[in-house]
C-alpha cells in the first residue's frame, strides 16, 4: 500500500501544542504538590525531590517542542475511488483502511479546541468496531467537504448493489 497523500493543516500543530501545555501544566502541578507536601528526610525521597523536577522538565521539552512537529509529520489520510485509509503512529504504524462499499455512517465532531482552530474530524465508521477511520483535525471546511463526498459515494455504492 502506497503512502496517503494528505497531510493534517499546519493548524493541527497549535492544537496539539495548546493540548500538551494543558498537560504539562497538569504534570507540574503534580510534581509541585509532591515537592510541597511530602518531606525530603530519608530514603529515595531526597532524589525524588531531584529527579521529578528534572522528568517534568523533559516532558514538558518533548510535549510542546517536539511531539505536535512530529505528529504532524507522521499523521497521513486520504480518500481515494475505493477506500478511505489513515496512516497513525510514530514506533508503531497503523494503517486504518475503510473501503467506500462498507461505510455506514460519516460524522463530522469539533470539540472546544478544535472549534478555536478552526478543525474537525471525520469520523468513517463501519459495521465493525475495528473499521473505523477517523481523521482528525481537519480544517473545518474540508471536514464538511469529505463528509458530503463520501457519504454521497457510499449512497452510490448501496444504489448500486440493489
Amino acid at each position: 500500500m502506497r503512502e496517503p497523500a494528505w497531510e493534517l493543516p499546519r493548524s493541527a500543530i497549535g492544537l496539539w501544542v495548546t493540548e500538551s501545555v494543558f498537560s504539562t501544566i497538569l504534570v507540574w502541578l503534580a510534581v509541585g504538590a509532591f515537592l510541597l507536601f511530602v518531606p525530603d528526610d530519608g530514603g529515595p525521597l531526597p532524589l525524588l525531590h531531584r529527579l521529578l523536577p528534572v522528568a517534568a522538565g523533559l516532558h514538558s521539552v518533548v510535549a510542546v517542542g517536539i511531539r505536535p512537529w512530529f505528529k504532524h509529520r507522521v499523521y497521513r489520510w486520504e480518500i481515494t475511488a475505493e477506500a478511505a485509509y489513515t496512516r497513525t503512529g510514530w514506533l508503531t504504524q497503523t494503517w486504518t483502511l475503510v473501503p467506500i462499499s462498507r461505510i455506514q455512517t460519516v460524522d463530522v465532531t469539533r470539540g472546544v479546541l478544535q472549534q478555536m482552530f478552526g478543525l474537525a474530524t471525520v469520523a468513517v465508521l463501519t459495521a465493525s468496531s475495528q473499521g473505523t477511520v477517523r481523521i482528525w483535525h481537519l480544517e473545518h471546511d474540508v471536514a464538511q467537504r469529505v463528509a458530503d463526498d463520501l457519504a454521497h459515494r457510499a449512497e452510490l455504492v448501496r444504489d448500486q448493489a440493489t
